[in-house]
């Protein structure tokens, strides 16, 4: 696995214009080199802020959007259609507004439609989607992503993998569903950490105070089990793109801010 890079950019606004334009390249660059690319999104204030950042560009038509396979590290078990969904607020932030391809959009599933209640089934069935596209060149049973998204929260969870919860613990299976999360709602879906790691690329959001302790804690290497940001890493690279409020904790000797 991939040691961890810091990019610590004035603030929010900045950081997600240019994680908007790294990731353009990034795209661009693997569907020169294989003809397709994928690209794992994440939800929460810092993905979308990228999404929308992404949708404002004028580089976004380099993109050759219909050969773009997107996935989702995680949602909330909701109804189809929620507001609270991530792919729900992908689409009002970028997907709609670009010509992809459906059938290369996958997103996990809804409460209330094939599974009824069962996240358990729906995750299960969401891994089955992966091993699907998973080809012989790949790591196991999922895709091997060119950039994964995961935003990162105040108790350093990243997806639906939340400190000390059975998902962050989980080493075989790459989706799990996730009971009693301590953040509304409890019930979700989320990518386990060993499908996170089959990426080639694994980029951490985080902007703000809030997420200042977070990012300082992740860095600092400890357990997974405890803070599972410091388990994500990607099998190339590993990339914290942060604004300066989410990087006033880290030890300057150890990350010093390259300010962009």
């Amino acid at each position: 696995m991939s040691t961890p890079q810091v990019v610590v950019h004035r603030d929010k606004e900045l950081m997600a214009r240019a994680a908007a334009a790294r990731l353009i390249t990034k795209i661009v660059d693997a569907q020169a080199a294989r003809g397709v690319a994928s690209v794992v999104l994440t939800g929460g204030r810092n993905g979308n802020g990228l999404l929308a950042a992404l949708a404002e560009s004028p580089a976004r038509d380099a993109v050759d959007w219909s050969r773009l396979d997107l996935w989702w590290g995680d949602e909330r078990f909701l109804p189809e259609g929620d507001p609270e969904r991530n792919v729900t607020q992908a689409r009002t932030a970028l997907l709609d507004a670009v010509p992809v391809d459906p059938r290369r959009v996958h997103p996990m599933p809804a409460a209330g439609a094939a599974y009824g209640s069962d996240a358990d089934a729906a995750a299960a069935a969401y891994a089955g989607e992966l091993a699907a596209s998973a080809g012989p060149e790949d790591h196991g049973d999922v895709p091997t992503f060119d950039v994964l998204l995961l935003g990162v929260g105040p108790d350093t969870h990243v997806a639906s993998l939340f400190p000390e919860h059975p998902g962050v613990r989980e080493t075989e299976r790459t989706v799990v569903g996730v009971h009693g999360a301590p953040k509304p709602p409890p019930t979700r879906i989320s990518l386990t950490l060993p499908a996170i790691r089959a990426a080639r690329e694994v980029w951490l959001l985080a902007a703000g105070e809030d997420k200042a302790g977070a990012v300082a804690v992740a860095l600092s290497a400890p357990g997974e089990v405890q803070a599972p940001a410091s388990g994500a890493r990607g099998r190339a690279r590993t990339l914290w793109l942060l604004d300066r409020a989410a990087a006033v904790k880290l030890p300057p000797q150890l990350y010093p801010p390259a300010s962009a």
